[in-house]
């Protein structure tokens, strides 16, 4: 139930089933009612296997699952992966979710977004060492309690985060960047990062990319540049929350770079299996990208003054 995942995912409502965590399978000496419901969940969604295909034919909408009087009821959807990363624009820009970061910004009278400064800090207070943060989904409707909550500028909004599950922040988080109406890296800068990526030369590569880096419209610049900090101090516990580099890549690779609709390569594929070609083309490049900037070290700011700006609200 993973966000993001290129090969499709499924969602499911309730929140006794949101997260992804492994079960423990070390022997208890007596374990609860609620805990063996809970597995046996976890067995008939995913020991099964089944192929999204088989999903998207067939009636999964309903399940039952009943043990000592209790009824577990779950709703199920198969969502293609086009979907699921599909950029959402919102019709009303008093919101923060489908608005453009420029707008955002302008109105706070800040350089990153509320949203993204007080989902990192939460996380990094007490998620650094949650095994899997970012890549475990969180509950749903979890999820989209904070998603209302921001949008309509709720002033409790850290009291609730305070009590929530981490991985529903950093489904938040991820869920933010995934709306925007256009990728942080931009629509009309896309292809020269992917074009940049691509160059052989490994000077001429380290050039061409922070050129491309830096030439990014200020608040979206500065937004990533917040971000890739707070993603690399992720990795320094590594040892512990089991997120390299590359596993924070293929999880934001798409979600930062993925092309808004009208300009993406997949609009204008022609077959299932160009498509299909095409898509997995785009996700390696996404990941790509995002990871060449993750391993870059000493990335500089345009002005002397842009790094201060990052923890600032002033303008």
């Amino acid at each position: 139930m993973s966000e993001g995942i290129p090969n499709g995912d499924e969602s499911v409502d309730h929140a006794c089933i949101g997260q992804e965590e492994e079960v423990d399978s070390t022997p208890r000496k007596t374990q609860s009612t609620g805990t063996r419901l809970w597995e046996r969940v976890r067995s008939r969604l995913i020991r099964p296997k089944l192929d999204p295909q088989t999903l998207q034919n067939k009636d999964w909408q309903r399940a039952v699952i009943g043990m000592n009087g209790v009824e577990v009821k779950l709703s199920m959807k198969f969502t293609s992966r086009e979907f699921s990363l599909k950029r959402m624009p919102s019709r009303k820009q008093s919101g923060v979710f489908g608005v453009k970061i420029n707008v955002v910004t302008k109105r706070e009278r800040s350089k990153v977004p509320l949203i993204v400064r007080q989902c990192v800090e939460e996380i990094e207070r007490r998620g650094m060492d949650e095994v899997g943060i970012y890549r475990v989904s969180g509950v749903a409707t979890d999820i989209q309690a904070l998603k209302a909550a921001f949008d309509s500028n709720n002033r409790d909004v850290s009291l609730m985060m305070r009590e929530m599950d981490v991985n529903a922040i950093a489904g938040t988080l991820k869920l933010y960047f995934r709306e925007l109406p256009e990728p942080l890296f931009t629509d009309e800068m896309y292809p020269n990062f992917a074009g940049g990526i691509a160059l052989s030369d490994r000077e001429a590569k380290e050039s061409c990319m922070l050129n491309l880096l830096l030439s990014l419209p200020e608040a979206n610049l500065v937004t990533f540049l917040f971000l890739l900090d707070h993603l690399k101090r992720v990795t320094e516990n590594e040892g512990v929350n089991k997120m390299s580099l590359h596993n924070l890549a293929t999880v934001f690779g798409p979600t930062l770079l993925r092309p808004s609709e009208k300009d993406s390569k997949l609009s204008s594929s022609s077959t299932p299996i160009s498509m299909n070609d095409s898509w997995s083309l785009e996700v390696m490049c996404q990941v790509q990208v995002l990871l060449y900037f993750l391993q870059l070290e000493g990335i500089p700011t345009p002005d002397s003054k842009r790094q201060s700006l990052l923890f600032t609200t002033e303008v």
